[in-house]
């Protein structure tokens, strides 16, 4: 009997074999598609069914990483960048995985939704089911149509230069350069040079010209983190920048006519700096002509699940641990914590856990120590929505029905917010 499956099965062949079984799957169950995974968990053959559910070719996945997201719900995300919802079945077959997804009744995935605050949704490397954040993709998308000045405000961790590249990259500026640099990592001489270059002689050491990032990104973007750090005087040549599009090299008497889009990005808010005297009211204006703000995760608390399995998912690839369960504890250690440093403390907990565990299930014990100090009431959730409220209020210049979609509520929620607080 053996003898004539092992004939029969070397006669098909295994892909003939393999879409077979898919198609009879999926004549089963309409809704379900079949993928295989090789030992190191990529994707190793890609069924049509994929193709119809997911909209993406088999070129486009294969030696990929399992693109379905892990968890308790899991999904495809799909050509679009949105999330299908599935169920994910797989078995062992030889070293690799042969699994089966179908996709979820629309009741089913609609209660989830409702449950969790919103679908799953990946933007250039970004992902979040927050509403605050899906507002901020809108408007990454929208201001990409123009050339305006972008602000981008928030902790650090919370995703502003992968928010940065996204707007360059939805722009029509994508086939240029996107350069970046941090204003507060280099003195007031050195960042002057890096950003407007300088020539030979200008100072000790020019031996030669050199481009700055302002002429070296000419035709594309020019990120510049931690803004509110640059220097007054730098400030000043930031504003013909933004007005003339001319720079002027250290040392140099001639000008350079640049095209670039501006994009900045501060942790803390620039109106501040300005009643401080440390920062220009004018600058300040040309730079956050689209000011948008990316929630900490402390904030959208539905994220930190969605975001803790995706790396999980990234670091079981590379071996040698798979982490197929988190223990109730870690998981409400984790879903309890504040997230000081928002998106990449998470994966810094990650990286630690896959460090020093090694077993299938990450325990309280995998998690770093600070995890399992006693720590101080937490006292944040009152004092941020009033932070939330006034930075939208501002990033929206005051406009009530804008700050509110800034925050993923309705108008009248958006009213009650503000008068329990005061504001």
């Amino acid at each position: 009997m053996k003898h004539s499956l092992h004939r029969l099965l070397r006669q098909a062949g295994p892909e003939p074999t393999l879409e077979a079984i898919a198609d009879l799957v999926q004549a089963l169950a309409p809704e379900s598609a079949l993928y295989l995974l090789d030992q190191d968990l990529r994707v190793a053959w890609w069924g049509p069914g994929c193709e119809r559910l997911s909209g993406r070719l088999e070129a486009e996945v294969l030696g990929q990483a399992d693109p379905a997201v892990p968890g308790q719900d899991p999904g495809l995300v799909d050509a679009g960048g949105r999330l299908v919802r599935v169920s994910r079945r797989g078995v062992p077959l030889g070293e690799g995985e042969l699994v089966v997804l179908r996709r979820l009744q629309r009741a089913r995935a609609e209660a989830l939704e409702s449950v969790v605050g919103g679908a799953p949704r990946t933007f250039h490397g970004l992902m979040s089911q927050d509403p605050g954040m899906h507002a901020a993709f809108q408007i990454i998308q929208n201001a990409a149509e123009t050339d305006a000045s972008v602000l981008m405000r928030g902790e650090s961790g919370t995703g502003k230069e992968l928010a940065a590249r996204a707007l360059h990259a939805e722009s029509h500026r994508r086939s240029g350069p996107l350069l970046a640099v941090n204003c507060a990592a280099l003195s007031p001489t050195l960042l002057e040079s890096e950003l407007f270059g300088h020539v030979r002689g200008a100072f000790t050491g020019a031996v030669r010209d050199r481009k700055g990032l302002f002429e070296r990104a000419d035709g594309g973007s020019l990120f510049l983190d931690e803004v509110a750090e640059l220097p007054m005087d730098l400030q000043a040549k930031l504003l013909r920048v933004l007005q003339d599009g001319i720079i002027l090299p250290v040392g140099g008497n001639r000008t350079i006519q640049v095209d670039i889009r501006l994009i900045a990005a501060t942790h803390s808010g620039l109106r501040r700096r300005v009643a401080e005297g440390a920062f220009r009211e004018d600058l300040m204006y040309r730079l956050r002509v689209v000011p948008i703000f990316l929630p900490p995760l402390r904030e959208r608390r539905g994220d930190v699940e969605l975001l803790l399995w995706h790396f999980i998912d990234e670091h079981n690839v590379r071996g040698p641990r798979r982490i197929e369960r988190i223990h109730p504890r870690a998981m409400k250690l984790m879903l309890d914590h504040d997230w000081p440093g928002n998106v990449r403390e998470l994966l810094n907990v990650v990286q630690y856990a896959f460090a020093v565990g090694r077993g299938r299930e990450l325990l309280p014990s995998e998690l770093p120590p600070e995890f399992r100090e006693a720590r101080p009431a937490r006292r944040r959730t009152q004092a941020s929505e009033e932070q939330r409220i006034r930075e939208a209020l501002e990033q929206s210049e005051g406009h009530i029905g804008r700050a509110a979609e800034l925050l993923g509520v309705s108008r009248p929620t958006f009213w009650r917010k503000r008068k329990k607080h005061g504001i």
